[in-house]
């Protein structure tokens, strides 16, 4: 028999994260917005009765807010992100392999537990008790019975949260009720190729020939039908593949109309992006900066900029990606037409690898200016006393272009001035 893998997930994430300091948002319709507070990202199953959809514009939606009293929150990824990495904590107390597949999901290694439902429950018990979010959990031989699982728990209260499919009798009984568009790895062009041939459940997905849905859909398709048939394609990863690239990328808050100020939204973006680096212990050899107007400001000037930079030495350090930002903002600055509102701006960096591994240089040269322990001084402060107590002055004081956030909550769990006070 297969080694038994089970997802976790967390019920409306955003939303459980943010009702975690607050109790009065228990039971009443909650949503959060994406960046710059344009449209719903997260809905509490109250706001979903109501008829918000995902990715509904905040403008179209007031009217029903108002009416219904809808709390309305921007997104707080710090907040998140902490809440997240702290489920983890507990999901690792449980299973002796853990595989952060996003923010919200895991992939755990249930094998050796001889009651897995009791065992399920228990960590959705401590994970609420301990952190406060609410999870369900799906269990099967392969990743993609897993998923179905948890998405079958999800909606079906009478398996209070936990779904057990190692039993092929529980996965007969339960494919056949499943559409096949809820099956993972099946898109929308991919359901519609399936309806034209009869196929509409995931048991009749299952039953489908291995070589016929390799015609259909490549081997992804081939491999969802093994996968449901029992048949472990998809292999629980015990380590995380290296990163091969990151960006930072943000839309402004505001317009933003000169050299000076996309520069300091650069410098900002840049400065995260180092940071994240220094975090993994990685450096970067290539480094893309772009910025751009809004494709959607119809009638206005439109211009975009991209230039990629070999970083020679490689390195993780923010003030040489703060140079290089300046330098390729002012190389591709539109010297006609305008005036120009950029609207978005961001840094990508690619060809990382560990820093250890660094390649040493002929011109590499010790300074004490570019010393590391400037760096480690830096995220010292911030892991302190809070993200952006210490900048570069390339970031400037001002940031107009910050993005609007005019809903967000306190960053609860990873700055000292947002904590909550008892009285």
């Amino acid at each position: 028999m297969s080694r038994p893998i089970a997802i976790s997930d967390s019920a409306n994430f955003y939303v459980s994260a943010e009702r975690i300091f607050n109790p009065a948002l228990k039971n009443v319709p909650v949503i959060v917005l994406s960046n710059n507070d344009g449209c719903a990202v997260a809905r509490s199953d109250e706001a979903k009765v109501l008829g918000i959809k995902m990715g509904a514009p905040l403008h179209l939606i007031r009217d029903k807010i108002a009416a219904h009293g809808v709390r309305v929150f921007s997104s707080n990824y710090t907040l998140y992100g902490d809440i997240s990495r702290r489920v983890v904590e507990v999901y690792e107390t449980f299973s002796p392999v853990v595989e952060v597949y996003s923010i919200d999901e895991s992939f755990l290694d249930f094998g050796g537990f001889r009651d897995r439902e009791a065992h399920a429950q228990e960590m959705r018990r401590q994970v609420l008790l301990q952190v406060g979010v609410p999870v369900r959990v799906g269990i099967g031989p392969t990743k993609t019975l897993a998923k179905c699982a948890n998405e079958v728990a999800k909606r079906n209260p009478i398996f209070k949260g936990v779904l057990d499919m190692m039993d092929r009798s529980v996965a007969d009984w339960v494919l056949p009720r499943v559409p096949v568009g809820d099956i993972w790895g099946v898109g929308g062009r991919t359901k519609a190729k399936l309806a034209l041939l009869g196929v509409h459940t995931a048991a009749e997905l299952r039953d489908m020939p291995a070589r016929q849905a390799r015609g259909l859909g490549s081997v992804v398709l081939e491999r969802t039908v093994r996968e449901l048939q029992g048949e472990p394609c998809i292999p629980l990863d015990e380590a995380p593949p290296p990163r091969k690239g990151l960006a930072v990328t943000r839309s402004a808050g505001a317009p933003m109309r000169d050299m000076e100020t996309v520069v300091s939204a650069l410098a900002a973006h840049a400065t995260r992006a180092a940071e994240k680096l220094r975090q993994h212990g990685l450096v970067a050899g290539t480094m893309t900066v772009f910025f751009h107007t809004s494709r959607f400001s119809a009638g206005k000037p439109q211009f975009s900029a991209s230039q990629t930079v070999k970083l020679t030495p490689m390195t993780s350090d923010a003030r040489d990606l703060v140079r290089v930002v300046r330098a390729c903002v002012e190389a591709s600055w539109p010297q006609r037409g305008g005036p120009y509102a950029f609207a978005k701006a961001g840094v990508m960096l690619d060809d990382l690898m560990a820093e250890a591994d660094r390649p040493r240089t002929l011109f590499d040269v010790a300074d004490e200016g570019r010393s590391p322990a400037v760096m480690a001084a830096l995220d010292a402060v911030n892991a302190r006393f809070g993200k952006k107590t210490m900048v570069l002055g390339a970031e400037g004081t001002e940031r107009a272009w910050a993005m609007r956030a005019e809903h967000r909550s306190p960053r609860y769990t990873t700055r000292i001035s947002d904590l909550p006070v008892v009285r």
